[in-house]
C-alpha cells in the first residue's frame, strides 16, 4: 500500500461544538447499538469520548445509515487507531511515525479480523479523544495528528 503522509498542523481551527456533523453511529462492541440523526445527543457523544481511553470499537458516519464517509475508532485502552473512508476522498489512517520503519502489528483489529500495523495506531488517548470530538463536530479529520492517505 502506497501512502502519502499528511503532517499534523500546529494550529487547530476553531469549531462550534454545537453543530453535530455525524449522522450515524455503530458500536461494534458492547453495547452493540447504533444511533441515527437526532438520537446523537451531547450525552451520547460524551459517553463515546469517555469510552475511548478504556475500550471502544465504533464507526461514526457523516451520512445517514452509515454507508459512506465514516471514521472507524478502535481503542483497547493502550492503543487507538482512526481510519477514515470516503467514496469521494479515499482512505486515511492515523499515522505514528515512530513505527514507520517496521511491519510490526498492533494488538488492534479492524472488523475483529484484520490486524492493524503499529504505524497506524497512536498511544495518546487524549489526542485520540480530541480527534474523535473534532470529527463529530466538523466532519473533518483532526489536523493535530499525522495522517496517512492511501494513494
Amino acid at each position: 500500500m502506497e501512502l502519502k503522509i499528511i503532517a499534523k498542523q500546529t494550529t487547530i481551527p476553531a469549531f462550534s461544538p454545537t453543530v453535530i456533523q455525524v449522522k450515524h453511529i455503530n458500536y461494534y462492541n458492547y453495547p452493540y447499538t447504533s444511533y441515527e440523526g437526532d438520537e446523537i445527543t451531547e450525552i451520547v457523544i460524551q459517553k463515546i469520548l469517555e469510552q475511548i481511553p478504556k475500550n471502544i470499537n465504533i464507526c461514526l458516519s457523516l451520512t445517514p445509515f452509515g454507508e459512506d464517509d465514516w471514521l472507524e475508532v478502535i481503542s483497547n485502552g493502550n492503543w487507538i487507531t482512526l481510519g477514515y473512508s470516503s467514496n469521494h476522498d479515499g482512505n486515511y489512517y492515523s499515522y505514528n511515525a515512530a513505527f514507520a520503519d517496521t511491519e510490526d502489528l498492533s494488538p488492534l483489529e479492524s472488523g475483529g479480523q484484520s490486524s492493524i500495523k503499529k504505524c497506524f495506531v497512536l498511544q495518546d488517548m487524549i489526542i485520540g479523544q480530541k480527534a474523535v470530538n473534532y470529527f463529530i463536530y466538523t466532519g473533518k479529520l483532526y489536523p493535530g495528528i499525522d495522517w496517512a492517505k492511501q494513494v
